[in-house]
């Protein structure tokens, strides 16, 4: 009987092993599946969101590219800037002789990081004369001092009599300039801003890139120092 007993637990313990080792098996079996898994699952979800952000990227750089126009337009601050603020303007537009004194500020105050660049997109035929007596002006050296007081003057500006007086109270050659507006010299140079402009889908000015994103309207000093601080 005792030996019966002995063969007993000797089988018990037998078969209490071998379920162990199978329990351990299947437990080994779905860890390797879930590891398994967890290696297909999150390359993929990595790879998608690699793809979005390079997209995107893609996108923003193809912005920055046409929004920044070539050397035929007027710039200000750095050559090697950490930030582009590209403009998009009118000389007869009200919101941007509110918003252009805050951009040149910012243009002197972080001139060694900043590079801003002017272009056109006048909304009237008026504006095209005003667009071309400011590129008339740069041909002296004069353009920034021009873009400032056309947006200073705006409201006494009416006639091209009046671009032509405000053209003698910066002292330039007023027979040069006056050549210059009448041949409509810088005429294709206004027109490929404007056709960046509608590839670029901008509805109205002003209208900022900045390293390649959009924004829309007036913006107040603080909100210019809020987002060149946080890029810098």
């Amino acid at each position: 009987m005792k030996k019966f007993f002995k063969i007993l637990l000797k089988f018990i313990i037998i078969i209490a092993i071998l379920l162990t080792i199978a329990f351990g098996l299947y437990i080994f079996k779905i860890y390797k599946e879930i590891k398994s898994q967890g290696k297909q699952e999150y390359p993929l979800a990595q790879n998608n969101i690699t793809q979005k952000i390079k997209l995107e990227d893609t996108v923003i750089n193809k912005t920055r590219k046409l929004s920044e126009g070539s050397a035929a337009n007027y710039w200000t601050g750095t050559l090697n800037p950490k930030i582009t603020i590209v403009e998009f303007s009118d000389f007869g537009c009200p919101i941007c002789a509110q918003s252009f004194m805050a951009i040149r500020e910012l243009s002197i105050k972080y001139k060694n990081d900043i590079k801003t660049i002017y272009r056109d997109f006048p909304l009237s035929e008026f504006s095209i004369n005003l667009a071309m007596g400011a590129r008339c002006a740069g041909e002296q050296r004069s353009f920034w001092l021009m873009h400032d007081k056309l947006f200073q003057n705006q409201n006494q500006i009416k006639t091209n009599e009046d671009v032509l007086n405000i053209a003698k109270s910066i002292n330039l050659d007023i027979i040069k300039f006056e050549n210059c507006i009448n041949s409509d010299k810088y005429k294709q140079y206004i027109q490929k801003d404007f056709d960046d402009a509608s590839a670029l889908d901008i509805k109205g000015t002003p209208t900022w890139f900045i390293n390649g994103n959009r924004i829309e309207g007036n913006l107040p000093m603080d909100a210019w120092e809020e987002i060149i601080n946080k890029i810098l």
